[in-house]
């Protein structure tokens, strides 16, 4: 009996040691899971890489949970922070409408402007309740409309960056408090929407306050005024309740003990980072990010300088890119934008320059403004709120079809895209050529209603953009369309207002998004892309639109 009674506690210890092995592997593999970074498809060039959340930063760079660099290029949606507490545009247009096109012309992250104010409100205004989607946003508040517009951004695989832009709904206030507003008010509405959207993986940080300017300060330990104290408070507690958001910060305009150019933008001043770092609780998560603007803002004495735009350059790298340049931080340029992008203005000069630098220095933006009305620079849209404004887009698209996700071991600033210059003869041509094979039956009573115009809009060494105009001739509304072409030795990187589907080898096949679908009686719709050059015969042919 003793015998057996050992062999008995030895075969229950064995039992308990095995159990307890299992449990401990279970336990394991359930940390593993609920750590597993969260995926999402995030890329202008639609190659879908997966970009694994959440982001952190590595010397110069933002990389993503797998140590891959990502390149953030965006737009900012504005009204949250005015007295519609919404986004603007939604008067005319369905939001999921709205972000489906800025996702469709290659952007992948908003910024998404708001006041105090309008987050501490039970109103809004300014949408139209019975356009599509739009009534979920009815009897809704500002917050609970904020919600709704970050779900469905990340449905479509698009980042959200938060921007506290106001405290009140009327102006930017020169400090972090004022109008009404205390410091303890901006972080306690910071912490709130660090807790909200803590398992919202697709809102990726905080840009702490939109261009602290005037009084504010920067290094000079006044309490009252210095920004970089501010925003390390701000960001510490942000970080403390949300270790997995970006904490971005901007400059100053003035008051930087050192500083070297006498003139800068309102947010614009990161001189005094050298000296003066940000010193957050977790390095890794910090983000500077300077705006900057043209002369069609303000004409600055530097626009009017014998050596502009060649003066440009060490402006930008004396005023933030020594940050990226010197792997103290990576850049964010948080606003840029202007409505001239031509070659002979200032402004388009001066757009044209900058858009080059970003790609150059492989810098993440975020343009202002996706609205078109910013009165000082308009926006990527025009005023009906659907049409693009092709200039912009195909100047941006540069950046657009560069955005790429590439390991941190590999180089960080390869050569520079030649930029596009307007071709001299644009190639306009009607679309007389024989229909192509569509994957439709098109009706033969409509087919003529449609007349297709082309236009070869920039044309560089090696890529070029194009837009087509799809008129209704006719005297009756077009309910659906399609638009067919083909073309030899090109490659799509980029396109807009629509969706381009290549059928074959040469035949690219494309459809409206649902807000263009109908087309009135001598009304136009806009649509087009940009390709890369694989050889001469690069230039679409046979271009065709019917109704369906």
């Amino acid at each position: 009996m003793l015998f057996v009674d050992k062999n008995k506690s030895r075969t229950l210890k064995l039992h308990k040691q095995l159990l307890i092995f299992f449990l401990s592997i279970t336990v394991f593999l359930v940390i593993i899971l609920t750590k597993t970074p969260v995926s999402i498809h995030l890329d202008a060039s639609r190659a879908a890489t997966p970009i694994e959340l959440p982001l952190s930063t590595i010397a110069r760079t933002i990389v993503d949970a797998k140590g891959k660099v990502v390149l953030l290029r965006g737009v900012n949606w504005f009204g949250m922070e005015t007295d519609t507490h919404a986004p603007h545009g939604l008067w005319k247009r369905d939001y999921k409408e709205m972000l489906a096109q800025i996702k469709n012309l290659g952007y992948n992250v908003i910024r998404l402007p708001y006041s105090v104010a309008a987050l501490r409100s039970l109103d809004v205004s300014g949408i139209d309740f019975g356009i599509g989607s739009n009534q979920e946003l009815e009897g809704k508040t500002p917050l609970e409309v904020m919600d709704l517009v970050i779900q469905e951004a990340e449905r479509q695989g698009l980042l959200i960056l938060l921007d506290s832009h106001r405290l009140n709904d009327l102006q930017i206030p020169e400090l972090w408090y004022g109008d009404g507003f205390t410091e303890a008010d901006w972080i306690d509405t910071w912490t709130m929407l660090a807790i909200r959207y803590k398992n919202q993986t697709n809102v990726i940080g905080a840009d702490l306050k939109n261009e602290p300017y005037g009084k504010a300060s920067w290094g000079d330990n006044n309490i009252s005024t210095d920004w970089r104290l501010a925003a390390e408070r701000a960001g510490n507690a942000i970080l403390s309740v949300n270790p997995n958001w970006l904490i971005v910060v901007e400059g100053v305009e003035k008051n930087v003990p050192g500083q070297k150019l006498p003139q800068h933008w309102h947010g614009g001043n990161l001189e005094g980072v050298k000296r003066y770092p940000v010193r957050l609780s977790r390095s890794n998560k910090l983000v500077y990010s300077p705006h900057e603007y043209g002369a069609g803002v303000y004409n600055q004495p530097y626009f009017s300088a014998s050596n502009f735009p060649k003066n440009l350059i060490e402006r930008w790298q004396i005023g933030f890119n020594y940050i990226a340049s010197q792997n103290i931080a990576p850049i964010l340029i948080g606003e840029f934008g202007g409505r001239e992008v031509d070659l002979n203005s200032k402004e388009g000069i001066w757009q044209n320059e900058l858009v080059k630098y970003i790609q150059k220095n492989n810098l993440s933006f975020t343009y202002w403004s996706w609205n078109p009305d910013s009165s000082d620079t308009g926006g990527i849209l025009l005023d009906d709120w659907q049409s693009v404004n092709l200039p912009k887009q195909q100047l941006l698209s540069q950046l657009l079809s560069s955005v790429q996700v590439q390991p941190p071991d590999q180089p960080s600033n390869p050569p520079a895209s030649p930029t596009p210059t307007p071709s001299v003869s644009p190639c306009t041509t009607p679309s007389i050529s024989p229909t192509p094979t569509l994957s439709v039956s098109p009706s033969t009573t409509n087919i003529a209603l449609l007349k297709v115009t082309t236009d070869i809009n920039s044309n560089w060494e090696s890529g070029f953009c194009v837009s087509f105009k799809i008129t209704n001739q006719g005297n009756t509304k077009v309910n659906n369309w399609q638009l067919a072409f083909k073309m030899n030795q090109a490659k799509i990187n980029n396109f807009w207002n629509a969706d381009f589907k290549q059928q074959g080898a040469i035949q690219y096949v494309v459809a409206p998004l649902d807000w263009g679908k109908t087309i009135e009686p001598n009304q136009v719709r806009d649509t087009g892309f940009c390709a890369n050059k694989l050889g001469s015969d690069y230039q679409p042919q046979q271009i065709a639109a019917v109704s369906i």
